[in-house]
Formats: structure tokens, sequence, C-alpha cells
């Protein structure tokens, strides 16, 4: 009787959501698992990156050059005019994600707070637009903008963005319904109006909401390769992906350790944004989705 009470005592007991240390142990190693597998493609990039042409086709391969060269990145910068890749990718990606996030709002909060006959309707046609695929649009756009003598700028890239985007409308709009209606009352006892509701109360307390919704767009923008590869002529307009996409244009072979370089100085920008801002991303995601 002693015995099985003391047994019952030493027994653990996993309260709902805790793991056994046995369920622990096969969590991490599907968890490291995975790490490498998403791992691998980037540190294949940064080993190669270093490596020399003759190092990369040597067998077998070494993941760590004896000789790491640290030139490699110098001479992109000499062999294509990546600076100025890297400025018009900056300009163009913070005008584009500020417009269609800030337009993307302002349609969500209107989806969400105000009372109008047949809004119901009209966001299912928004919604409905995501199923529209791109090609469909993509020969019309042209025609229209080169009617209008817009091509080899970044104009139609950037006109598009007035309309806001149809999931950063349904993102935010989830975000925005999951807010007290009390607070609306309250601005309009105080003699406000949805001026007032938007700026000062809705868009401070949905910066997880905002933060995440500028990364999504920013991520799109930075590696976008098909509008710039339609719109874009002159070399000196070109965004990193499409200078990437032309990199070996001007080699008879493809230069894998430079190629690898270059592309390792156009993913470092996301991957840094994603680090610092990775809190408030999850959040934004995770609020978004249990919402309305």
């Amino acid at each position: 009787m002693n015995n099985g009470i003391g047994k019952s005592w030493n027994k653990r007991i996993y309260r709902v959501g805790e793991l056994s240390p046995l369920e622990k142990a096969i969590a991490y190693v599907f968890l490291i698992g995975f790490l490498c597998l998403f791992a691998f493609p980037l540190v294949w990039m940064v080993s190669t990156s270093l490596k020399t042409l003759g190092d990369i086709h040597q067998i077998p391969q070494t993941w760590v050059p004896w000789q790491p060269q640290w030139g490699n990145f110098a001479q992109v910068f000499r062999d294509a005019p990546f600076d100025r890749f890297i400025w018009n990718t900056c300009w163009y990606t913070l005008v584009t994600v500020f417009t269609t996030v800030f337009v993307s709002s302002l349609v969500a909060f209107a989806f969400a707070r105000l009372r109008a006959r047949g809004k119901t309707g009209l966001f299912a046609v928004v919604l409905s637009t995501m199923m529209i695929p791109h090609e469909v649009v993509m020969i019309p756009q042209y025609l229209i903008f080169n009617k209008l003598g817009l091509l080899d700028s970044y104009l139609p890239l950037i006109i598009p963005t007035i309309a806001g985007s149809a999931f950063l409308i349904f993102l935010l709009r989830q975000f925005y319904m999951g807010i007290s209606r009390e607070l609306d009352e309250a601005v309009k006892i105080d003699g406000g109006g949805y001026f007032i509701l938007y700026f000062r109360i809705i868009l401070p307390l949905s910066l997880p909401a905002m933060i995440t919704a500028a990364i999504l767009e920013f991520m799109y923008r930075w590696k976008d390769l098909m509008g710039p590869l339609i719109y874009l002529n002159t070399r000196d307009n070109y965004p990193l992906s499409l200078g990437l996409a032309n990199f070996t244009a001007a080699y008879g072979q493809t230069p894998w350790h430079l190629l690898m370089a270059a592309s390792l100085i156009a993913v470092l920008p996301p991957l840094v944004l994603f680090f610092f801002m990775q809190k408030y991303f999850i959040r934004g995601i995770v609020i978004s989705g249990s919402k309305g």
C-alpha cells in the first residue's frame, strides 16, 4: 500500500500543452532537422561567395575555404553598378510599401468601422480580385502605360499601389474588427470624427498589424522581378532583382562565386529586417488571424 502511494507521488503529472522529456527530444530533433534543411541554401551561398571559381568546381567540396576571397564583394561593384541597383531598389520599395500599406489601412478601416449599405458585398468583390491571375491584367496594363508614354520608369510600378492590396486590406480589416467599438462611441462623445478615430486611436493600436503588412509588402517589392522586367529597359534603372538576373550577361560562363556574393548582398536587408521585426510580425499575424 505504501509502495503504491510512493510510486504515485513520484510520477510526474504533465499539464495540457506540456511535453515529456522524450517528446521534447523528438521535437528538438525535428526542429533541428528542418533548421538544417532551410539554412542549407544560405550556408552554401555564404561559402560559395568566399571561394574562387576553381574552388567551386573542386571535388570534394570544402565548406570553409582556406583563403576566403573577401574581394569577391568588391568585384561585384566593379563589374556592375550594384550601388545604383541598391539605390533604385531602396527608394522604389519604400515608396510602394508606404503607399500600399497606408491606402490599404484606410480601406480596411472603412470596411471595419464605417456603416454603409452593400459594404459586405463590396468587400467580397475586393477579396475576389485576389483570384485574378496577374497574367490576365499584365498585357492591358502594359498597353495603357505604353499609350501614356510611361515605359522605362517606375511610374507603372508605383501607380497601381494607389489602389492598395486586397490581401493587406483583408489582413488589416480582421485586426480592426477586434478593436472595441466602445472607442468609437468615446470619440464621438468627445466631438471627434472618423479622422480623429483613425489617426489617434486605430493607428496606434494597430502597430503590430501595420508592421506585419509593411514587412509582407517589403518582401514582395524587394524581390519583384516580373514588374521591372516588363517596364524597365535602361540598365541604370534596374533594381537588384533585375540586376542579378542580367549579372551573367557579360561573362562567357556563370561566375558562381560573384553571383553568390551579389545574391548575398541582395538577401541581407530582408533578413536583417525580419530579424529585428519578427516579434511584431508574429504578433500581427496571430492577432489578425484570431479576430473578426
